[in-house]
């Protein structure tokens, strides 16, 4: 009886920790992806900045 209730301890800390790296991966994802958007935004703006001044 210790043995299985140890053991189903174990598979839920495993679990819940999943849980968390899944949520710190997907907070990552949302990070990069508006790092991104804002580089391609500079970048856009920049050419466009200069390209007027001529």
């Amino acid at each position: 009886m210790k043995v299985a209730s140890l053991l189903l301890l174990c598979i839920t800390m495993l679990l819940t920790s999943c849980e968390v790296i899944g949520g710190i991966f997907k907070a990552g994802v949302w990070t990069g992806i508006l790092a991104v958007g804002i580089v391609v935004f500079l970048i856009i703006f920049l050419i466009a900045r200069g390209s007027g001044k001529k």
